[in-house]
């Protein structure tokens, strides 16, 4: 079994975030198991706006890899990307004929994790 301090991860989360989970995974699943230079790559020429909250959260992922671990960056790759849902702000918009509805504003919760390649591969 190869316990947490073998295998040198990292990991970033950032909690919140107000854009909706379904479409954030569109984009997490593209960058999933790709090395960290090609996921920065992927990240920067796709037109969505979830690319710049995984941007962010995999640039701290790295940081804290070479800062905390010290991991060298031309070995890391994403070895996990998980994107949960956040709570869900409740908003209700006037319809015809003085009925409401409700408009869910949906948030994310997006985490990354970096590891080296050699570690558990």
């Amino acid at each position: 079994m190869v316990t947490n301090t073998e295998r040198k991860t990292a990991y970033a989360i950032a909690k919140y975030v107000r854009i909706s989970p379904r479409k954030v995974r569109v984009v997490a699943d593209e960058i999933r198991g790709k090395h960290v230079d090609e996921a920065f790559k992927l990240l920067a020429f796709t037109p969505r706006r979830a690319a710049r909250f995984l941007w962010k959260v995999l640039e701290s992922a790295v940081a804290n890899a070479e800062r905390n671990h010290q991991l060298n960056r031309k070995g890391l790759y994403v070895s996990e990307v998980r994107v949960d849902e956040g709570p869900t702000l409740k908003r209700w918009r006037p319809r015809a004929m003085g009925r409401a509805t409700m408009v869910r504003k949906r948030s994310s919760h997006i985490y990354i994790a970096v590891e080296e390649k050699g570690a558990n591969r």
